[in-house]
């Protein structure tokens, strides 16, 4: 029994460059992970299998993104050692954080533990960039920058550990949420060589989340009104330093030196939301 902690993924910036020819959109994102998220249990040598509990297992729609992975793996290396998932959904789906991209890193990392003897010899990251445009990054599971559709990622081990509240309002999603914020957004057709800089310790952590904000906001905004209101809340708070959308919403993030306090007061003040102190690496 191996367990793996699927942290939340939080687009700390969002650029969007412009639409590619292939349909995709080119990005540039400054990705940080939270120490929670969902919990995923992996049981070596039984049948394959998914099982969901927690409070956002009823919320899951369509086929799990854990049954996807398990394939991927079968497919790509047919003497891996698989076996059943548990998945404890902690994560409100469809919220922002990348909660279906974690939850399939984590069941990667589980099974890449599991069989030590291949570990060096399957490529890992191939197979998290066939699942989805964000699951490479949270194989990598630290902060990082996201280039491409998600796909090429750099590590940034310098970049600060933030104290942050995460917020979301719990309202229904669009099924379609991410089509419909990247219709409104209208992206401009890619221009060649178009590209944006990680940070660099010339600049300071919130002047760069300040500079180069989250490109989808007004999209996501105009998707789920109820975000606008969320980051509100978040700046209203006593010492809030920053708050945005984390990509394509509804959650929000604001950054605070001290989390828990401003946590409980939102928890207090918005008892229907789910509110979470954390820390941001």
């Amino acid at each position: 029994m191996i367990t793996e902690l699927a942290r939340a993924k939080v687009n700390l910036t969002l650029e969007i460059l412009g639409r590619r020819p292939d349909g995709y959109h080119e990005l540039a994102s400054l990705v940080a992970f939270a120490d929670i998220g969902d919990q995923i249990t992996f049981y070596e040598g039984v049948p394959v299998g998914v099982t969901v509990t927690g409070p956002f297992a009823p919320t899951i729609a369509g086929e799990n993104l854990i049954a996807v992975t398990l394939r991927r793996l079968a497919e790509a290396e047919p003497r891996l050692r698989l076996g059943a998932v548990t998945l404890d959904k902690q994560l409100p789906v469809a919220a922002g954080i990348g909660g279906g991209s974690a939850d399939a890193a984590a069941v990667i990392r589980a099974v890449r533990r599991s069989n030590p003897e291949l570990a060096s010899s399957v490529d890992w990251v191939t197979i998290a960039r066939s699942i989805g445009a964000d699951v490479a990054v949270c194989l990598a599971n630290s902060t990082a920058w996201m280039t491409g559709v998600g796909e090429i990622v750099t590590p940034l081990p310098g970049w600060p550990t933030l104290g942050a509240v995460l917020v979301n309002p719990l309202s229904p999603a669009p099924a379609d949420k991410t089509a419909q914020v990247f219709r409104r957004l209208g992206a401009p057709s890619l221009v060649h060589g178009q590209r944006r800089e990680p940070p660099n310790s010339g600049i300071g952590a919130i002047d760069f989340l300040t500079a180069r904000g989250n490109g989808l906001e007004p999209a996501a905004i105009a998707v789920m009104p109820v975000a606008a209101a969320v980051k509100s809340a978040l700046l209203g708070q006593t010492g809030c330093r920053y708050a945005a959308i984390s990509g394509g919403g509804p959650t929000c993030f604001g950054i605070f030196d001290d989390p828990l306090q401003a946590a409980v007061r939102l928890a207090n003040d918005e008892p229907s939301w789910w509110v979470r102190a954390v820390k941001l690496g």
